[in-house]
């Protein structure tokens, strides 16, 4: 597992079940009560807690598919179908670098009722602090955005909790639910992997929806 260390140093800081085998069955239940459980610093979600469908998303916050995903897909993706109370969405942390964990751990650190938003910001303006020459200048002068001040950002990334909090939803995921890149879904417990488009994703959830 990546040290904080390399963190501060890379930034320069000190239905379907059911007509299935019995015991396949039971192991995919047993694997979406697995996917239920949140990491330490909890999940947190959108659309209605009671949704029929839930999407859990790995995604790495300097993985360029996972960017595309949330600026080409997501706001379709949200409209149609979170906002309408089908679907509960769920982003969890998988980076794949440190400059993805500092990202997810200013996501963290600017609170649950803003963390959508910074994830937004975040792969919005990915090209602009991802694989610069200065990533802590870039990532800093993207996140000021935010409210961010220097001497927050230099606390937040160096918050052995939170850093650790980000690093084991990584290592569950990868473990447990077998996650070896991104994007990954979870739609109610079923693996889907890349940048799914609106089309891909309208195939997967209708027949779920009962339609």
């Amino acid at each position: 597992m990546q040290s904080r260390r390399k963190i501060l140093e890379a930034l320069g800081i000190i239905g379907i079940s059911a007509s299935l085998p019995t015991s396949f069955a039971y192991a995919q239940a047993a694997k979406e009560d697995e996917l239920k459980i949140p990491g330490p610093l909890g999940d947190v979600f959108l659309g209605k807690d009671d949704a029929k469908i839930t999407i859990i998303e790995y995604a790495s916050m300097t993985c360029p598919h996972c960017a595309h995903f949330h600026t080409a897909t997501f706001p379709a993706l949200k409209q149609k179908y979170i906002d309408t109370g089908k679907v509960r969405f769920v982003l969890r942390e998988f980076p794949f670098d440190p400059l993805a964990t500092a990202a997810f751990m200013l996501a963290r650190c600017n609170g649950n009722d803003k963390y959508y938003a910074m994830v937004d910001l975040l792969f919005t303006q990915q090209k602009s602090w991802s694989g610069t020459p200065n990533p802590a200048e870039s990532l800093l002068a993207t996140v000021k955005q935010a409210g961010f001040t220097q001497e927050s950002f230099e606390a937040c990334l160096k918050n052995q909790s939170i850093y650790d909090a980000v690093n084991s939803v990584r290592d569950r995921a990868e473990k447990v639910f077998g996650v070896d890149s991104t994007p990954t879904f979870f739609i109610n417990g079923q693996k889907q992997s890349g940048a799914l488009s609106l089309e891909e994703l309208d195939k997967i959830l209708t027949p779920l929806l009962g339609g």
